[in-house]
C-alpha cells in the first residue's frame, strides 16, 4: 500500500548495480583513458539518475499528486508512470501482486491498523501516516488495496483536518494477494496543511496539538493512531 519517507530509495527504473574493475595505478605519465566501466563513468550515471528522480519528485510535489500503494513492510510507496508510446509494460508483477485466482478476504479475516513512524513531530518534520493491512486468517485471499478503495483521515477533536481523498487525482485499483500470517502496508506522508472536499483551497494550517489518524480501506476501518505536532 501514496505515500513518502526519507532518503533517496532505488526506484523500479534504477539502475541496476555492476561490478566494478579495480581502479589502474596512478602515475604521473601519460593522460591515462578512462575504461567504460570506469568506477567515475557508473557514478556520473548514477548522479543522472539521482538528480531526475528529484525532479520528478519535486513536479508531483508542485501539483498535489500522491501515489500510496502497498508494498512489502520496508518498502516505501511510489509513483509509477503510464507507460508512453512504444514502452513496454513490467515483464514481472508487483512484489505481492496476485499471479493468480484467490478468494476475497472475508471481513473477519482481514484488520486494518494505523500508526506513525513517530509520537511527535517538531516544527519543520512531516508526520508519516502508515496503513498496515493483515491477513489473520488461515489461506491466502485478495484484497483491493488501490488508491480508490483507501483514505488516510487525521482529526483534532471534532474537527477534520486533512483527508487524503480530498485531492486525490485519478484513483485506480489494485488487487493484492496476502499469505495468510502476513501484512502489507501503505505509507503517506503528510504535509501538515488542511484540505477539504473538491480539494477547495484552506488557508489555516494545523496548530501545535494532539491529533488522531485513522485509515480506511473501503467498508474497513483502522484503531485511533494519536501523536503531536509541536
Amino acid at each position: 500500500m501514496a505515500g513518502n519517507g526519507g532518503g533517496p530509495a532505488r526506484g523500479r527504473g534504477g539502475t541496476p548495480a555492476s561490478r566494478r574493475s579495480p581502479a589502474s595505478g596512478s602515475g604521473t605519465g601519460a593522460p591515462r583513458i578512462v575504461a567504460r566501466n570506469s568506477p567515475a563513468v557508473y557514478r556520473r550515471r548514477r548522479l543522472a539518475v539521482l538528480v531526475l528522480a528529484v525532479l520528478v519528485l519535486a513536479l508531483l510535489a508542485g501539483t498535489g499528486f500522491w501515489v500510496a500503494s502497498l508494498f512489502g513492510p520496508d518498502r516505501p510507496a511510489a509513483a509509477v508512470p503510464e507507460p508512453g508510446p512504444g514502452t513496454a509494460p513490467p515483464a514481472q508483477p508487483a512484489p505481492g501482486a496476485s499471479t493468480g485466482p484467490a478468494s476475497a478476504c472475508p471481513e473477519s479475516q482481514v484488520v486494518l491498523r494505523a500508526s506513525t513512524d513517530q509520537q511527535a513531530y517538531g516544527p519543520g518534520s512531516n508526520p508519516l501516516l502508515i496503513m498496515e493491512v493483515a491477513n489473520e486468517g488461515d489461506f491466502p485471499c485478495e484484497l483491493n488495496v488501490g488508491t480508490d478503495a483507501m483514505e488516510f483521515v487525521v482529526t483534532s477533536g471534532e474537527d477534520r483536518i486533512f483527508s487524503s481523498k480530498d485531492c486525490e487525482v485519478d484513483p485506480g485499483e489494485l488487487l493484492l494477494t496476502i499469505e495468510p500470517g502476513k501484512s502489507e502496508r501503505a505509507q503517506f506522508t503528510w504535509q501538515r496543511n488542511r484540505s477539504a472536499p473538491g480539494c477547495t483551497p484552506v488557508e489555516a494550517n494545523p496548530q501545535p496539538g494532539t491529533y488522531v489518524l485513522v485509515t480506511k480501506l473501503d467498508e474497513r476501518t483502522s484503531n485511533k493512531a494519536v501523536f503531536e505536532l509541536r
